[in-house]
This record gives structure tokens, sequence and C-alpha cells, in this order.
């Protein structure tokens, strides 16, 4: 989920499924859509194809009721306003990510101006706040004229500076505002623009003093194959940036600072493992372009699936286990840090619920907050971030079956066959090794119950390879549970 610009209305893109879990390679990722557009939900997965970043919609603005009589008296008549110009999708990207379907999931994207105001709309805002003020003016008339004609002693209000001389209040350590003051010098907005002009923005967070800031793979895809990356600090300092590494499925990726600063301070990284529901949470962003806003809410939930894409055919689905907050969480918010009450970052803030595909206020245009975003662990994100400093490329951890990508509450289905003709379960892989076959239904991994194929691949995706798992499944009506190490797989494609 990110933020920002102004712009046409684009029409909410289809997502796609997530990418089986047996599947070794996967297609590259590809662009996003144009427009400078904002977070946006999606519309269902396709079945053949795997879905990436989320893009935003500009609202589109319905015009006022026509001036009358009343007053104000009409105004005259205006020249039309300026066509709107297409707006950044959060990182450049125009699309959506969600579940699929309406009132999916969605990342964010670049700052939306707003259009201008009708003038019949207007002038009756207009002649409200006249009659405001008016009233205004007289209860303030009689307010002064009572209290003039029973004050006998003098003044008996008290300034901030006679109570005790402070210029200045103290806030103590852990407070909001204690927190945000610590945060965010070491939180940036990120620009990115492709080679055809197209980009948006997103938010970012410093992950070393190596000048490494870790964000969403969705806020820098469209900077890819030669496009251009800035960050800028809330001190307004600006630097040139390049991808040093990107993972399409995690959604995770992570820049470097050229020429970076020698006083940079890392965000400290709590752990997302031990974070329970209730706990207080603190989003940092650039919700539709307005770098540096701080939001605060709770965690309302743990584990909750998520799959998000651009919307595209051809994209791939990015995959989480997420930490769901109530913190308001909106386009441009897309890769910056959901920190815990310490100010340790828990999360990376990725995508947002929209109550409809349209998104936005009204039913229609640009999507917004409504009390359910979405973050990946920052324990995950983490293990990811290592990886692409270290080698520029994503592992993920696998079982080496393929599984259903329907929606279902019984379990994720081995299916009958892989993708492209292979064998749905690898041969010599985890689950051919655990004795898994065609038709079994996975119900659990360890605790954790299995709904379906997108589910399981999230939650193995908070795995690392060699990690020993717990595989409970179905078969024939007989439940059985067996011990398996999950595989590994290296790179997006």
């Amino acid at each position: 989920m990110s933020t920002e610009n102004e712009g046409n209305e684009v029409p909410p893109a289809p997502s796609a499924p997530p990418v089986p879990v047996a599947s070794s390679a996967a297609s590259p990722q590809s662009p996003e859509p144009d427009g400078n557009a904002p977070t946006t939900p999606l519309p269902p997965v396709p079945g053949d194809a795997p879905a990436g970043p989320a893009a935003e919609a500009a609202p589109a603005h319905a015009s006022g009721p026509a001036p009358d009589g009343s007053w104000p008296p009409p105004r005259p008549a205006a020249a039309p306003p300026h066509p709107e110009t297409p707006f950044y999708g959060d990182a450049g990207a125009g699309g959506a990510g969600g579940f699929g379907g309406p009132g999916a999931p969605v990342w964010g994207a670049a700052y939306q101006q707003p259009a201008p105001k009708p003038r019949g709309r207007g002038g009756l805002v207009a002649a409200v706040l006249v009659a405001a003020l008016v009233a205004g003016g007289l209860g303030g008339g009689l307010g002064y004229t009572l209290a003039k004609n029973h004050d006998d002693s003098g003044s008996t209000t008290v300034s901030a500076s006679d109570s005790g001389g402070a210029t200045q209040v103290k806030r103590a350590p852990g407070t909001i505002a204690s927190v945000a003051a610590k945060s965010l010098p070491s939180t940036v907005t990120i620009e990115a623009e492709g080679t055809n002009g197209d980009g948006g923005t997103g938010t970012g967070f410093v992950f070393d003093k190596q000048g490494h800031i870790i964000t969403n793979n969705h806020v820098v895809a469209d900077s890819l194959g030669g496009g251009k990356l800035t960050a800028t600090f809330p001190n307004g300092k600006k630097y040139d940036a390049e991808v040093v590494g990107h993972a399409q499925g995690y959604d995770v990726a992570v820049v470097k600072l050229k020429n970076p600063p020698s006083d940079l301070e890392p965000l400290p990284l709590g752990d997302s493992d031990k974070v329970v529901v209730g706990d207080e949470t603190i989003a940092i962003g650039a919700p539709f372009g307005l770098s540096n806003t701080v939001t605060t809410g709770i965690i309302s939930a743990k584990n909750r699936p998520v799959a998000s894409s651009d919307g595209s055919a051809s994209s791939k689905a990015s995959y989480m286990s997420a930490l769901q907050t109530d913190a308001p969480i909106n386009p441009g918010n897309s890769g910056g840090p959901l920190l815990d009450g310490s100010g340790a970052v828990i999360g990376i803030n990725s995508a947002i619920q929209s109550t409809n595909s349209g998104g936005g206020l009204g039913g229609s245009g640009q999507s917004g907050s409504i009390g359910l975003g979405f973050a990946i662990p920052i324990d995950q994100a983490k293990y990811v971030a290592q990886q692409l400093i270290k080698t520029g490329k994503p592992v993920y951890a696998k079982i080496g079956a393929s599984v259903s990508l329907e929606d279902s509450s019984d379990g994720a289905k081995i299916t009958d066959q892989g993708t492209a003709g292979a064998a749905a379960v690898e041969s010599g892989g985890p689950a051919d090794k655990a004795g898994l076959k065609p038709g079994d239904v996975i119900t659990k991994l360890d605790d954790m119950v299995i709904d379906s194929g997108p589910t399981l691949i999230g939650d193995i995706w908070t795995h690392q390879p060699g990690d020993k798992v717990a595989i409970t499944y179905k078969r024939g009506g007989q439940e059985h549970t067996v011990d398996l190490t999950l595989g590994a797989r290296v790179g997006d494609s």
C-alpha cells in the first residue's frame, strides 16, 4: 500500500494468482501500468498468471449543484479546468494489489492533487461559512458584553509563559511524539521514474550505515531497467539511489544511496514474532505525496494471508502472512516502516483493503484507508533484505508441489498436474520425499491452519530453506502428518 499524484481515473486492473509452490522459475516482472496513481484495489487474480505490485486510481470529481439565487450570488463563469494529468502509481506502479476481486488489498501510489471544486458546491460552502461567521460574531458580542458587566476583578487567564517560564514542552521517551521525532530522520520519500517518464512515489527507511534503504518491490519497479531513483530525507536533502536487489514474490527491495551521508542512523529492528494483537503501532510514510506523515493505531491481527499484484496478465503475485493494522495507511505509505510503541520496526507497510474495486471516497476513484492495512513482518523482510544485499537475488523456501490457487476453505489441494505440463510433485523434492501425492489436501503447516493455496505459499515464505516443518494433510478422508524439510528456489524467474 503507498502514495501520490493527480490524474485521470485508472480502471482497476485484474490481479493474478500466486505462483505454484512447485514452480522453480517465474516470469520476469512486467512493467507497471501507466499513471501517476495512488494505491488501488485489485480485481480477481487470473488463473494463469501470478501478480505483483499495486497501483492507484485518481478520484473522479463529480460536478456540484448549480448555484441558485440565494446568498452568496453565483460567481462569474470561469474557464474550464485544465485536463487532469496522469498520476504516478505508488512506486511508479499503476496497478493494484490485493486478494483479487472487489475490495482487494492494494498498494499505494503517487500524490493526487484534488481537482478544482465545482462552483455550485463552493458557493454553498461559502454561504454556510458566512452564516457561521455571523452567528459567531453575534455570540461573541453577547459574551463580551456579559463578561464586561460582571468583570470586577480583572482577567484571570494565565499564559503558558507565566506558569513556570517553560518555553518548550518536554515529551517523555516512549510517547508517540518522541518516537516520531527519533524515527522521522531515518525515513525517506522515494521517487521512481522509468525510462518512459512514468513513475511514482513511495517510502523507505534506513537499513544500515552503508546507505542501504529497505522498501517495497512495487515502489521501485518503474525504475528498473535504466530508470531514475531518488530518496529524499525530511531535512530536504535528496540523494540519487540504485536498486541493489528486489524480490517480487516477497514485495521487498533494497536500494543504496549514491554518496550516502556519514551520519546515517538505521532504524532499530524489532521482533515481529513477539507482536501481539492490541499492541500500539505507528506508521510513517508519504500518503498521497504528503511526506513525513505519522499515523497511529494497533495490531488488529497477525498471520493474515494477503496476495497482491499489479493486475497485469503477465505479472506474478506477492504473498504475505501479514501484520494487520488499523493505523491509517494510504497510497504513498508503501515501503514505509510500521513501528511498535518503542520505535522499533515491526513491519513494512505494503497493502490496504479498499471498500470496492473502484476504490476511493464516494465509491469511485482513488482508494484510501478504511482501517485495514497490511505490513510484511520485519523478521521476514530482514532475511530477504540481507539476501538481496549479499547476492542481489531473493531466495524462497518451497515444498516442491503445485497447489490449486482457487478459493477454498478446506485446504491447499495438490494439483494433478504442474505448470507448463510439469509434474505436480517435483521428483526428489521435499514433498516427494515426505510422501505427498497429487490430490492430497494440506490443512496445516506446523500450527498454522491452511485454508487455501495462497495461504500455504504465504506461510511457507515466512520460513527459510532448510527449516523443518510438520505438514498435515488429508487423503481419502484420512488425516496424516509428516515432517518435511523445506527446499530452496533462487530468484524470481
